[in-house]
């Protein structure tokens, strides 16, 4: 680890305990997102970690990214998961986006002054995003040169709270090839949202459709071309899934300390029950899943890092550090027995907030399928 990336993750730490942790249970409690410590981070250049410094990013390795990632999530979960949809949707500008529009957006969307949000699904289609039906028509008239985006996305993160949305809306019936991708800021005329759905876990994080109704938007907020979009779709999701991964570990440790914590000091027929295997080997099993889950992390951060292939990699990552997460924020539960169940500890918490990472970007399942189809396209179980 550089020096650089040494003091980063310094800060971090001291971000995480002094300003972080401390105001998790009373906004899950109420459902206020963050929004002023989220702009503190913006401040802190953990806006835009893991993109270069001259698009107006910090230039630091997907591996020191994750690893603050990790960090936030395990002082509450809805700070890490805001930064990682936060870069995931940077994404597409940056890797596709035209030198014109990574100078004119860039340094404001990296820069940690305005937050992002990432409209993929659908109502209809949610792992099936091929099958998308919000559409851009290209138009000219007094408005310029640009599209109207009509239709609903589902299930957006930042819904509402977000400055800006990066929208994949069809341009043409010609399936996946039809899709483009879109910026569209949140001022933009005919925007809305729904109602924030009622979730069982993660609650200071909105979560909405957007809702689309004749929005005009100007031919130069296209990236990437028409048709590029679904490209750009599944590759910033190849990305996003190491977030979603590295939040999985950072949760799961968060849950690993205050069980065994509990375990040292309560006690049961006249020893602390930690000393029990019962107990102790759940503390062992959750200590050994989220060392392999970073391990495999890091293994897919390194090829991506290095430019080589990781799709595959992330998607193991992503499947194995979500369900070892759910089993270990389980078994933290069940540490602390009947404690465990209420809110005076965090861990129902925590078990909660688990659930949801099994789901987005890509379900699990979904996962399954990636990695089973290159195992059959490689021909081999290596």
């Amino acid at each position: 680890m550089s020096d650089e990336a040494a003091e980063l993750l310094d800060l971090v730490d001291t971000l995480a305990v002094r300003e972080v942790a401390p105001a998790a249970a009373a906004a899950e409690g109420s459902g206020d997102f963050p929004r002023a410590l989220i702009a503190k981070l913006g401040d802190a250049g953990l806006l835009g970690m893991p993109y270069p410094e001259s698009l107006g990013g910090a230039g630091l390795d997907y591996q020191t990214y994750l690893r603050v990632i990790e960090r936030l999530s395990r002082a509450w979960l809805t700070v890490g998961l805001a930064v990682s949809v936060h870069t995931l949707s940077c994404f597409p500008l940056v890797v596709a986006g035209s030198e014109a529009q990574q100078r004119r957006w860039l340094p404001h969307l990296l820069g940690g002054t305005m937050l992002g949000a990432y409209c993929l699904s659908e109502p209809h289609s949610g792992s099936d995003a091929a099958a998308l039906r919000t559409t851009a028509t290209r138009v000219s008239d007094q408005r310029g040169d640009g599209y109207v985006i009509n239709g609903t996305k589902a299930w957006i993160t930042h819904a509402g709270v977000a400055d800006f949305y990066t929208v994949m809306a069809r341009t043409s019936d010609d399936g996946a090839r039809g899709v483009s991708c879109f910026l569209v800021m949140s001022d933009a005329p005919g925007l809305s949202f729904g109602a924030r759905e009622r979730k069982m876990g993660m609650r200071a994080s909105p979560t909405a459709q957007v809702v689309f109704d004749d929005v005009f938007v100007p031919v130069d907020q296209l990236i990437g071309g028409e048709g590029a979009g679904f490209r750009l779709a599944m590759a910033a999701l190849d990305a996003g899934r190491l977030g979603i991964s590295s939040c999985a570990v950072g949760l799961a440790e968060a849950a690993l300390a205050e069980a065994v914590a509990y375990a040292g000091e309560r006690e049961a027929f006249g020893a602390a029950i930690g000393s029990y295997q019962g107990v102790s080997f759940m503390l062992a099993d959750a200590a050994t899943g989220i060392a392999a889950g970073r391990a495999l992390v890091e293994s897919a951060a390194r090829a991506k890092d290095a430019g080589e292939a990781y799709g595959t990699a992330a998607a193991m990552a992503k499947l194995f550090t979500t369900d070892m997460c759910m089993a270990a924020t389980t078994d933290a539960v069940q540490v602390l027995g009947g404690a465990g169940y209420v809110e005076d500890y965090p861990v129902e918490r925590y078990m909660r907030e688990a659930k949801v990472l099994q789901i987005v970007e890509g379900t699990n399942q979904i996962q399954r399928l990636v990695i089973g189809r290159s195992l059959l396209r490689r021909g081999t179980g290596t």
